[in-house]
């Protein structure tokens, strides 16, 4: 049997007992919720806010789960819980925007993380834009995306949308989200 270069030190022999564990590696956790949290709360990811119009006026919510997913046609995913407040709007929404917050904004991106926040209260700029959808002023960049499909996961919903519009001219550097704060890039 062939083995791919390096299988070798990644895998005992038969009767040389269980695989040696790498230096710096802890022990084993079971997968659940609390260690995917904890592993995730060790990637940085940029911090975007996602906005919908809806019966009740604009709803939105802080996302660090966006995501790129195809150039032709433009398309981006993100992953939303189904028992957040802004879940209805975005649930019925047929187009969402989607807001790529600067490092100056770390107000915004907890006043739109926060349970209960008056999100599109006096302190929030913004405006309605294409398709109706709000436009947080102020970001890096903004899309605005028709919902193509919102596929179950768990507890949350992956919504795909297809680009239609947006603005890339914002100025500043992205905000990050890491070890469960906001925080900058350093250089």
């Amino acid at each position: 049997m062939t083995r791919p270069a390096g299988a070798a030190a990644r895998r005992p022999a038969r009767g040389d007992g269980p695989a040696p564990v790498p230096p710096g590696a802890g022990t084993p956790a079971r997968a659940a919720p609390d260690l995917l949290r904890s592993v995730f709360r060790r990637h940085a990811a940029g911090v975007a806010v996602i906005t919908a119009g809806g019966e009740r006026g604009p709803a939105g919510f802080t996302a660090t789960s966006l995501a790129s997913v195809s150039a032709e046609p433009p398309m981006l995913s993100f992953g939303v819980a189904t028992g957040a407040s802004s879940w209805p709007a975005i649930a019925a929404a047929g187009h969402v925007g989607v807001h790529l917050l600067g490092e100056h904004q770390r107000e915004l991106a907890a006043t739109f993380a926060r349970s209960g926040a008056d999100r599109f209260g006096p302190s929030t700029a913004w405006r309605e834009g294409p398709e109706g959808v709000p436009v947080l002023d102020g970001v890096l960049a903004w899309l605005v995306g028709r919902v193509v499909a919102r596929v179950p996961a768990g507890d949350h919903r992956v919504v795909l949308a297809e680009v239609v519009h947006g603005d890339c001219a914002g100025p500043g550097r992205p905000l990050l989200y890491h070890q469960g704060r906001f925080t900058a890039l350093r250089d």
